[in-house]
């Protein structure tokens, strides 16, 4: 499949909302919504599921901002030989610490198409905006991308030939970090 293609169905589907079209569009769309099928499986990439920004040296003094990955969830949909139509929701939580000095911060995530443990399809990056209120270290958000196409080369092809992956667009150094365990290892923040 063309790479560029399928990164275009997952950015187009981020940014549009479901938009009505002509009777036969309309049709195929409730007969998807009427014949759920498996998922591909959906997980938050280990090393990206946290993303911990430091203001000096690594320690719990000099945390900027932190985001984790709490929960990832999706369903599907699919007839025929037709794509795959997946929803994806994902559930986030921000913080700001002592060396936080804005008010807001733009965190970058990412969501990738793969065959079951094989390439990647598809990638796309998304940016969510925070903002943090008043004295709230903490925030959450959920984020929705309402439509996945997963093209299928033909109608016996599961959604279970397929991952979705998602997690924060972290620089080298930062996945190390999360690769040690030492983002677990926080003592107690009061």
């Amino acid at each position: 499949m063309n790479k560029l293609l399928a990164a275009a169905l997952i950015a187009a589907a981020a940014t549009l909302s479901a938009c009505g079209g002509n009777e036969a569009a309309q049709a195929e769309r409730a007969a998807r919504k009427a014949n759920p099928a498996p998922c591909p499986n959906i997980v938050a990439l280990n090393e990206a599921a946290r993303i911990i920004e430091f203001d000096g040296d690594e320690t719990a003094e000099n945390i900027a901002y932190t985001g984790e990955i709490v929960n990832v969830s999706a369903s599907c949909r699919y007839f025929t030989d037709k794509p795959i139509d997946a929803e994806v929701s994902i559930d986030l939580a921000f913080g700001r610490g002592p060396k936080g000095a804005a008010g807001e911060k733009v965190f970058n995530y990412f969501v990738a198409v793969t065959r079951k443990d094989a390439e990647v399809i598809a990638k796309t990056e998304f940016a969510v905006p925070i903002k943090f209120s008043g004295d709230n270290p903490v925030e959450t958000t959920r984020v929705e991308i309402n439509k996945i196409l997963i093209p299928r080369a033909n109608a016996a092809v599961s959604g279970t030939n397929f991952e979705i992956i998602v997690g924060f667009a972290v620089t080298p150094k930062q996945a190390i970090y999360n690769r040690s365990g030492k983002s677990l290892k926080f003592p107690n923040i009061k």
